[in-house]
C-alpha cells in the first residue's frame, strides 16, 4: 500500500530539513554527499543530520543539564524509530524512513549518541587521559556515520569498514582541534588535548586530582601531536584504497575534507587560534574545495 499524499509530503519536508541542517552546520560534508549515488544520498543526509542534532545539543543551551536531557531524548528516539513508533521531529521522521528502506544497525546510532552523552557527563574542564580515548570518541561520533552509510548502500566489505574507521577517526580528531577556540571561549579551558600529550609538551597541570591543559606558546606543539595521529589514520585509510570496492569510494570521500583541514592547520603552524583556519571551507576557498572534491570524485579517489 503506497503512502498517502500527506505522508509523502511530510517525508519530503523532513528530508529537506535534513539537507538544510547538513548544509548549514556541516558544509564540508554536505558537498561530499552530493557525490553519492541518489539511492544512498537520502540515508547519508539523514545520518549527518542526526549527527548535527546530537553534536549541537550541548551548544545551543546555557544549562548543560538541558543539553544532556536533549541527548537522552535522542537516545530514546532511536528506540522508538526501530520500534516503528512515530516521533514528531523531521530528523526522526527521515530516520524512520531510512530504517524501513535499508538494513541499518541500531548499534551504530546508539554508539554515536552514547559517546556524546558520556562526553557531556564529564566533569567540566576534564580532559581525556590518552590519545586512544580521544580516538575512540572520534570513531564513535564520526566513523559510525560512514559505517551506516556503507550499510545503507548494501556495501559489505571489511576493507571498506577499516578505511571508514580510519577516516572517521582522522576527521573526528581534526574537527575537535578546529573547535578548540570555540570551547575555550565557552568554557575557559582547553578540552580534547589528551593528558599524555599535554604532559609531553609541558602543558599539563594537576590540581586537586584534576588535570588541565595550560594555555601558552607550546599549545601548537600539542595540536601538532594530535594532528599527527589523525594524519596516520588518513595514511592507513589510503593504503587500503586499492582493495576497497569501487562502490564504496564515494562514501569515503570525507577523507578529503580531513586532509584539507590538516593542510590548513599545517600552514598556520598548528595554531588553532589563527583566523585563517576557519575561513571558507576548512581554511580554503569554497571554489577550490569543490574543484578538488570534483577531481577526487572523478578519479575515484578519497
Amino acid at each position: 500500500m503506497s503512502a498517502t499524499p500527506a505522508a509523502s509530503a511530510s517525508l519530503r519536508a523532513a528530508l529537506s530539513y535534513c539537507v538544510r541542517q547538513v548544509r548549514s552546520y556541516d558544509y564540508h560534508h554536505y558537498l561530499c554527499l552530493l557525490h553519492l549515488p541518489p539511492a544512498v544520498r537520502k540515508a547519508a543526509f539523514t545520518f549527518r543530520a542526526f549527527n548535527v542534532e546530537t553534536a549541537k545539543a550541548m551548544d545551543v543551551v546555557s544549562d548543560p543539564k538541558t543539553g544532556l536531557m536533549r541527548l537522552l531524548w535522542w537516545k530514546d528516539v532511536i528506540d522508538k524509530v526501530f520500534a516503528n513508533k512515530l516521533v514528531e521531529h523531521p530528523v526522526a521522521q527521515a530516520l524512520s524512513s531510512v530504517v524501513s528502506d535499508h538494513k541499518v544497525s541500531k548499534h551504530w546510532l546508539k554508539r554515536s549518541v552514547d559517546a556524546r552523552i558520556n562526553d557531556a557527563n564529564r566533569d567540566e574542564g576534564a580532559i581525556p587521559e590518552t590519545s586512544a580515548e580521544l580516538e575512540r570518541y572520534a570513531e564513535d561520533t564520526q566513523s559510525t556515520i560512514l559505517y551506516m552509510t556503507l550499510q545503507a548502500g548494501g556495501i559489505q566489505s571489511t576493507v571498506a569498514d577499516h578505511a571508514a574507521s580510519h577516516i572517521g577517526k582522522a576527521s573526528g580528531l581534526l574537527l575537535l582541534l578546529k573547535a578548540l577556540p570555540h570551547h575555550v571561549n565557552k568554557q575557559g579551558v582547553i578540552p580534547y588535548i589528551p593528558a599524555n600529550i599535554a604532559k609531553e609538551c609541558g602543558l599539563l597541570t594537576r590540581e586537586g586530582g584534576r588535570s588541565e591543559v595550560r594555555m601558552d606558546e607550546r599549545l601548537p606543539d600539542a595540536v601538532f601531536k594530535v594532528a599527527s595521529v589523525a594524519e596516520a589514520h588518513l595514511h592507513k585509510a589510503r593504503e587500503l584504497a586499492s582493495s576497497v570496492p569501487r562502490e564504496a569510494i564515494p562514501v569515503l570521500l570525507p577523507a578529503l575534507p580531513a586532509q584539507v583541514l590538516l593542510d590548513s592547520l599545517r600552514r598556520c603552524e598548528f595554531n588553532v587560534f589563527d583566523s585563517r583556519v576557519s575561513r571558507g571551507v576548512h581554511g580554503v576557498s569554497p571554489l577550490w574545495y569543490q574543484l578538488k572534491l570534483n577531481w577526487y570524485s572523478w578519479r575515484n579517489k578519497y
